[in-house]
């Protein structure tokens, strides 16, 4: 019952671009195709869960040495040394993906919601099993907002929006809405 709690709580009240406002730079950047956003949710999703299954381990290894304050310094080398694996593993597997993630594939290595989950993830003392499904549930949550943002910015694409709101701004309108409509799901949990 614990586990179904975390992953409602990570997915709806607790999402981590339109509650707690990490991963922004992603969320507006790589929002305007779906095709885009499908897999730059993919990519979050595996450095996520990963990152976050090895900085629990490093975790453990910082506690065992007494150094536990090297564990933003840590967390953010391993988010580096992960976000290059699935860049080499998609320039193999998927150039066209590669391709249109361009920039921002990169930017997964500096995107605060990877950090921010295995930091949140050690923070709620929780177990290797909790902390992978808090990260996969974060990624699917992260995903959900990003693929339904994108959706949202193609339809604008199609509508007679004032010359002023175009792009950004009409993006930054819509993030609000949506992260207002998430508030909803507040008392859930």
């Amino acid at each position: 019952m614990e586990l179904i709690l975390i992953v409602i709580g990570a997915v709806f009240v607790n999402n981590i671009v339109l509650a707690q406002f990490l991963g922004i730079c992603p969320f507006i950047g790589v929002s305007s195709k779906v095709e885009t956003a499908i897999g730059m949710t993919g990519a979050v999703a595996f450095v996520m869960v990963i990152a976050t299954m090895v900085t629990y381990l490093i975790q453990l290894l910082l506690d065992y040495l007494g150094i536990p304050f090297m564990q933003t310094v840590t967390y953010i080398l391993v988010i580096a040394s992960l976000v290059q694996l699935v860049e080499i593993i998609l320039k193999k597997v998927s150039p066209a993906l590669y391709q249109a993630l361009g920039i921002f594939l990169p930017l997964i290595t500096t995107n605060c919601a990877i950090l921010g989950v295995a930091i949140l993830a050690f923070q709620k003392d929780y177990a290797m099993v909790e902390s992978v499904v808090f990260a996969l549930a974060h990624a699917l949550g992260f995903g959900l907002a990003l693929i339904t943002f994108s959706g949202i910015r193609e339809q604008l694409e199609l509508m007679d929006v004032p010359k002023q709101m175009k792009g950004v701004p009409i993006a930054f309108v819509i993030a609000g809405i949506l992260a207002m409509a998430f508030m909803g799901f507040a008392n859930i949990v």
